[in-house]
């Protein structure tokens, strides 16, 4: 049914042609364009506050500067897409609704601001405002549908990805299943595919899933052409923060399926990418180290071996980095970002404590912590821990695009 890795590489050119009139109706000032490359560059020559503060103010000048509302709009994405970067979400959500004072006629435009709003609350766990915004946007989208022609095919399909990947992370599968059907045919190796492939990867569809995360690793284009509608993203939407959540989840499929060595190696590769994208001490880490511990778990059970203290230490700095709440705090009271990934890593911890006799009481207080946090409504928290090879049994897919499971 799904040969879709090579329905993509084929269909390449056509799709090209047909968003020609998407591409003509967006030319922004090539000034707009070289500041904010030039700020990206600044942003994250050094990764501090400092630096993406001089990155911020280059764009909020550039932003004043601006008459055009399509250029208007893509300095707003690109503001908001460094505020993400430094875990400021409310203000990137705050920019991202700025858009819809401006005058913007490129619609694709208008997708790539609603899939960043989207992605932006989903990370917030804010899973009804992104439905909230997909839905309008689809119900725009069918506005235009007819003076887009084809083209109306593409845009549609990035949204109802997101939708369906929303509908999964609800744990509604059939309703997420109805969202990506039909969409195949217009996908790009963008946030579209790899949500799809997600979809996939949750439903043991394993080899398809891989076929379309190995085309979004090498479709994700080189250059930033931001002149390129479909190349427009921001917050957790954004092109380097694809290519790392496509690495990422190719990891954990390799996992699923018992190839360890291959995961490892993954792993390592989003690892890297994803500490020179964000520094060391970001958050983000902390999601993959998460992954890799998850990993180590898999196969020591899987081969029956041990690797108890290289699991211990992945899960006690994936805390670190998540910012983990002590457990003495109230989970209602944790008002901490990404609390399903700490609840894995601290239910994980936990586990491999349990197994040590002297430290069992620590580690139970942990799983406990663990299970009141939990709100994946698809898998149980121990499903998520204990994968089992039964084709019928549920299987987590971890999105480092937003620092959620599914």
């Amino acid at each position: 049914m799904f040969n879709l890795a090579t329905k993509l590489l084929t269909r390449t050119r056509a799709i090209r042609l047909y968003s020609t009139k998407l591409h003509d109706q967006f030319n922004p000032d090539p000034v707009a364009l070289q500041m904010i490359d030039y700020a990206f560059s600044l942003s994250r020559s050094q990764k501090s506050d400092e630096s993406y503060g001089q990155g911020l103010l280059v764009l909020e000048q550039c932003e004043s500067n601006q008459h055009d509302g399509d250029s208007k709009g893509l300095v707003v994405l690109a503001i908001s897409t460094l505020l993400s970067e430094r875990e400021n979400f409310v203000g990137a959500i705050e920019k991202l609704n700025t858009i819809k004072e401006l005058e913007v006629s490129c619609f694709p435009l208008k997708v790539a601001a609603m899939e960043a709003l989207a992605g932006l609350h989903l990370e917030l766990e804010e899973d009804d405002a992104s439905s909230v915004i997909i839905d309008a946007c689809l119900k725009d989208l069918d506005a235009i549908k007819l003076e887009y022609g084809h083209g109306f095919g593409i845009l549609d399909a990035r949204v109802r990805a997101l939708k369906g990947l929303i509908e999964l992370g609800r744990g509604n599968v059939d309703s997420s299943k109805t969202c990506f059907e039909g969409v195949e045919n217009n996908l790009r190796t963008g946030n579209d595919a790899l949500s799809y492939a997600e979809f996939l990867h949750a439903t043991r569809d394993f080899s398809t899933a891989k076929q379309l995360y190995e085309n979004v690793i090498k479709g994700i284009p080189e250059s930033k052409d931001y002149s390129d509608p479909y190349n427009l993203a921001a917050g957790n939407m954004a092109r380097e923060d694809i290519l790392m959540a496509a690495i990422c989840a190719l990891g954990q499929l390799e996992s699923h399926m018992g190839n360890f060595d291959d995961a490892e190696k993954i792993f390592i590769r989003a690892l890297t990418m994803t500490e020179e994208r964000f520094g060391p001490q970001h958050p983000k880490i902390g999601v993959i180290l998460t992954c890799i511990a998850l990993m180590f778990r898999h196969k020591a059970t899987t081969e029956r071996s041990s690797s108890l203290m290289v699991q211990e230490g992945l899960y006690r700095r994936a805390l670190e980095l998540l910012k983990a709440s002590q457990l003495e705090t109230e989970v209602q009271q944790a008002n901490v970002y990404r609390k399903d990934i700490i609840a894995l890593a601290r239910g994980g911890y936990g586990e491999t404590l349990c197994v040590q006799q002297n430290r069992k009481a620590a580690g139970e207080q942990m799983k406990i912590w663990a299970e009141a946090a939990w709100r994946n409504q698809r898998l149980s928290l121990s499903e998520a821990l204990n994968i089992s090879s039964n084709p019928c049994s549920k299987i987590p897919v971890i999105d480092a695009r937003i620092s959620s499971t599914f």
